[in-house]
């Protein structure tokens, strides 16, 4: 059950350039890579008004088709024959939390923290023998096959801890690591049977049936930080793909507490994407999480171009009710793209989309949401 919101909110557009992350030479001319904080958003309680932490994913990636037809890297045109394969740039990237200072007219970059284990560096690089290394084979510039990472983690959500530390979610276990002020990984929790070094096999057997590349996609932490809350981007293999999955965890342990399903609007609902062809159930995602309350929860929801923000009380008796708190069908001047939301203050929120590390030219773009009414 779905309830409409009513007036929508302010909407400002914050300047923003994504910071250098490296240039590539090819037959095309260069290919300029940049970092991307707009995988998920997450604001500490007691931090500097206007601070908040930016997440990137897994690193810049190229389809094969991308990298022969824009770049002119005609050598790696034999790999169209291997589904799913793609070109990774910079084969040792290290997933990044970046700090940054929201103004009231634009976004300052405060500093990057490379993610590591306490062995060394984190990459995005998908473990050896798993699901997504198959289903997405990787291969460095020249079209080598690049080395499978153990260790590796596509990082997709963060919720900021008051002890300076963050929890990460992430898709290849999938995982939810607990990351220190430093960007050490302390621990890392995954369901049965996922070999990742010290990982602690504590998740319900239930999260190995999410989708490829549809694991754990956001993560909230209550205010008292005593309770996780994660959320795959999309239903279950096997389940109806009309919902998706939410789950209350134990902070300290991370045992399940509870369990609920989150439904999906109308695929068609979506007019943007249903005019360019791409709203079927298979398209619906969830891409991030903020909690604004024990049990009461922000969440986002779009396909591509269109995008809504819910209001969920997870403790309200029955099916889980939606409350309409934001839609870009409002507002057609947002970009597409949105994963990252943040609550900056009880009637403000900051919203930013994926640049794909600027791998086709896109830049991060954030949004200022200022409502009438306290969320």
């Amino acid at each position: 059950m779905t309830s409409r919101r009513s007036p929508p909110p302010e909407v400002v557009e914050l300047k923003w350039r994504d910071p250098p992350l490296a240039e590539v030479r090819t037959p095309r001319g260069r290919l300029r890579l940049t970092f991307g904080p707009g995988s998920g958003l997450a604001r500490r309680a007691g931090d500097p008004p206007g601070r908040v932490w930016g997440l990137g994913d897994r690193g810049p990636n190229l389809k094969i088709k991308t990298a022969v037809e824009l770049y002119g890297l005609d050598h790696l045109a034999p790999l169209r024959a291997r589904e799913g394969a793609k070109v990774l740039p910079l084969p040792d990237f290290q997933p990044s939390l970046m700090e940054l200072q929201v103004g009231r007219k634009r976004v300052r970059l405060v500093r990057i923290l490379p993610l590591r284990t306490a062995e060394g560096p984190l990459s995005g690089r998908a473990p050896a023998g798993s699901a997504e290394a198959a289903m997405e084979p990787t291969f460095d510039l020249k079209g080598r096959v690049l080395p499978a990472d153990p260790a590796g983690a596509d990082t997709e959500g963060l919720a900021a801890l008051a002890d300076g530390g963050f929890w990460v979610c992430e898709e290849y276990g999938p995982s939810l690591m607990k990351v220190d002020g430093k960007g050490v990984v302390r621990r890392r929790w995954t369901p049965p049977g996922v070999a990742m070094p010290g990982a602690e096999p504590v998740l319900p057997a239930e999260a190995s049936r999410r989708r490829l590349n549809r694991g754990f996609e956001g993560v909230a932490i209550s205010g008292d930080e005593r309770w996780l809350y994660a959320v795959f981007q999309s239903a279950f293999t096997g389940d109806p793909r009309d919902r998706t999955t939410i789950w209350k965890l134990d902070a300290a342990e991370g045992s399940l507490a509870a369990e609920y399903a989150y439904p999906f609007d109308r695929p068609e609902s979506f007019t943007a994407d249903a005019a360019a062809g791409e709203a079927t159930a298979a398209d619906l995602k969830v891409c991030d999480l903020v909690c604004i309350g024990t049990d009461r929860l922000l969440v986002l929801e779009r396909i591509t171009r269109g995008a809504r923000i819910y209001r969920v009380d997870l403790s309200a008796p029955g099916p889980l009710a939606k409350t309409l708190v934001f839609s870009t069908d409002d507002h057609p001047e947002v970009g597409p793209d949105l994963e990252g939301v943040a609550l900056m203050s009880d009637r403000e929120l900051l919203i930013a989309s994926d640049n794909d590390f600027g791998a086709e030219g896109a830049e991060t773009r954030f949004y200022r949401l200022r409502f009438e009414a306290a969320l």
